[in-house]
């Protein structure tokens, strides 16, 4: 159709050019225990099925792939599915599914999984299409499955707003091995779709999910999300 959003045109620079798809780890600085900790808790096991909308470069689904039965890590960079796939070839990764496609674009064969996991890639959706993408990602889950859901979303008072963006832009790193500059955060909030929780967390609860639990950064800037569906 026509009328659908383009992820690929608005991912951003950061994931589809080879020279910073090179240096986004360094830059993203992420580890993946304490989510797959908590998965674990939330009942992730050797039989389960987890789903990756925005695996990336894939830290996260190469952790995953050591404890549950199948990954299926979704991304819509051509390069940053390059690098995933070298990554999975290095480690003889057998149970990772590797699949160009983004919330809006992916076809899942077979049955829901039990967890769809995705970090930091909502943003690059408008309100309108998030909610598009949150209900695909509810057909997409067992009734009961769990969303993990990790993002820039925005939970300081509006009122605050100059101060506490201002303030996050000036703590940002001058190198980029030490995290994203503030050129890049900068674009971020210009050019992209980082929204409030009161916004957000209507469209889960519209959708079809509980929060079950939620975290706000110290910042405002970063909201992660235990979310289950309800129906």
């Amino acid at each position: 159709m026509t009328w659908i959003f383009d992820e690929l045109t608005h991912a951003g620079f950061e994931h589809v050019t080879p020279e910073n798809v090179a240096v986004y780890d360094a830059k993203a600085q992420f580890d993946p225990t304490p989510d797959l900790h908590l998965l674990q808790r939330l009942g992730l096991n050797p039989a389960s099925t987890l789903l990756d909308l925005g695996a990336g470069t894939g830290e996260f689904v190469l952790a995953a792939a050591a404890i549950c039965q199948k990954v299926v890590a979704v991304d819509i960079s051509p390069v940053m599915l390059s690098m995933l796939r070298e990554k999975v070839a290095t480690q003889q990764k057998t149970n990772i599914q590797v699949v160009q496609g983004g919330f809006l674009s992916y076809q899942h064969p077979g049955d829901p999984v039990d967890f769809v996991y995705s970090r930091n890639v909502l943003h690059h959706l408008p309100d309108f299409w998030k909610v598009q993408a949150l209900r695909r990602v509810h057909t997409l889950l067992k009734p009961g499955g769990v969303l993990r859901l990790c993002d820039l979303v925005y939970s300081f008072p509006l009122e605050e707003t100059e101060d506490q963006i201002g303030g996050w832009l000036n703590r940002a790193p001058t190198d980029v091995r030490d995290g994203f500059p503030r050129s890049e955060l900068e674009v971020h909030v210009r050019e992209e779709y980082s929204t409030f929780n009161w916004l957000l967390e209507p469209m889960l609860q519209r959708t079809g999910f509980d929060v079950e639990d939620v975290h706000y950064s110290s910042s405002g800037i970063f909201a992660e999300y235990v979310c289950r569906r309800n129906v």
